[in-house]
């Protein structure tokens, strides 16, 4: 997972809103794939809060989930990860997109995925565990189709089509389960911010497509 973050430009940076994107999708693939590191949790407490656009959609869900890392350790966000996505068996909240989109594991849309990955040339690293249906997995890859160097496969296009399959579907569904779960505190409010953000990119996918 990519940990080259300046998180000033999260909130939305009119400057270079391209950036600012591809950093969000960093940032929440590795909320979602660990719990934060120390210099991680240490960029969030001092990590600006204001967007350059008073009222801008972002800044409320984020200035909440700066406040709530302010306010805790990481031994305490540790504890809360491995409490909601670890464990033994059935964890409390599944981060896969399999689970929401067909109520099971490792099924079809799991396969639809690595095919779509096949197609941009992409594979899932050894050293990572998780099927490519993790959330932090499917972050990770939006970020590299907007920050990647290969303009072939870095692009618009596939940005909103890999959102449109892979991302839209079923983060939403995520963000719901982990904001009504009673022992999510950190996790509720990155679920809040990666359901308004992924409101922001549904939206403007959308006036793409209109101006087509």
């Amino acid at each position: 997972m990519s940990t080259d973050l300046h998180l000033s430009a999260v909130p939305g940076n009119a400057l270079d809103e391209e950036t600012a994107r591809a950093e969000i999708y960093g940032l929440l693939s590795q909320l979602y794939y660990q719990a934060p590191s120390a210099d991680l949790l240490s960029l969030l407490q001092v990590a600006v809060t204001e967007a350059p656009d008073a009222g801008a959609f972002l800044e409320e869900s984020w200035r909440y989930l700066v406040a709530c890392a302010r306010s805790l350790d990481e031994t305490r966000i540790a504890n809360e990860y491995n409490s909601l996505f670890g464990g033994v068996g059935k964890p409390e909240v599944y981060l896969f997109g399999s689970h929401y989109l067909s109520g099971f594991l490792n099924e079809k849309p799991l396969v639809r995925l690595r095919n779509d990955l096949a197609e941009l040339g992409l594979g899932r690293s050894h050293e990572m565990p998780e099927t490519e249906d993790h959330v932090a997995y499917v972050m990770e890859v939006m970020r590299y189709l907007i920050a990647g160097e290969d303009v072939s496969v870095a692009n618009l296009t596939q940005q909103q089509a890999f959102f449109t399959q892979h991302v839209q579907p079923w983060v939403p569904a995520l963000c719901q389960a982990l904001a009504a779960h009673p022992r999510a505190v950190f996790y509720a409010r990155v679920a809040a911010f990666t359901a308004a953000f992924v409101s922001v990119e549904t939206q403007g996918f959308d006036l793409l497509d209109g101006s087509r």
